[in-house]
């Protein structure tokens, strides 16, 4: 993100310490806060990503705090699992929006664990939910096992939920490998250059 120079514009060179390194800077001090809010955003920590922006937009020049707002405005879109105040917020600061997947992907993020401060019955809709996808995962390694072991002669019901739980980790431990290899190599790419 490019941004003017003064408080803000360190953000960029300090963007590489740990949240130990920035809790104690002192030179670039509100620089530091608005890259540990971003850190909590990105968490989902929605309170500690508001406490550490307004230290932020405190320490900040007025000239400078509009850029904050946004910033602090699109991080916190992002920790409350806001996904349409979250595309609103990378477009006006001149970024490019999350896509439509990732998009999707926070709006089930915001049914299945909701912000903190949700209603009981928005938490108990989410904890239905989460079930409800165990079960069906359930269902699916079931169907598998009992399909893979049908030319072998079959398998009973426990051996087909143990082996259709051992089907469904296996994929999802693959998936999960695969997600994290993509990531860290748009990461990279990122990191690259523009």
């Amino acid at each position: 993100m490019t941004m003017q120079a003064g408080a803000l514009g360190a953000i960029q060179r300090l963007e590489s310490r740990s949240d130990e390194e920035l809790l104690r800077e002192t030179k670039h001090r509100a620089a530091a806060r608005a890259i540990l809010g971003a850190r909590a955003a990105e968490r989902y920590d929605a309170k500690q990503a508001r406490t550490y922006f307004n230290e932020a937009l405190a320490g900040t020049p007025p000239r400078e705090r509009p850029a904050l707002r946004q910033m602090m405005k699109a991080s916190l879109a992002l920790a409350e699992r806001r996904p349409d105040e979250l595309r609103e917020a990378m477009e006006s600061m001149g970024q490019t929006p999350p896509s439509s997947r990732q998009l999707l992907v926070l709006r089930l993020m915001s049914l299945v664990s909701p912000p903190p401060g949700s209603s009981t019955i928005v938490r108990a809709r989410g904890v239905l939910l989460l079930i409800a996808i165990v079960i069906v995962l359930i269902a699916i390694g079931f169907g598998l096992a009992k399909l893979v072991a049908l030319p072998l002669g079959g398998v009973g019901t426990f051996g087909g939920l143990l082996l259709g739980l051992v089907i469904i980790v296996a994929i999802l431990g693959v998936l999960t490998l695969l997600g994290r290899r993509r990531q860290a190599k748009a990461q990279a790419a990122a990191r690259a250059g523009p």
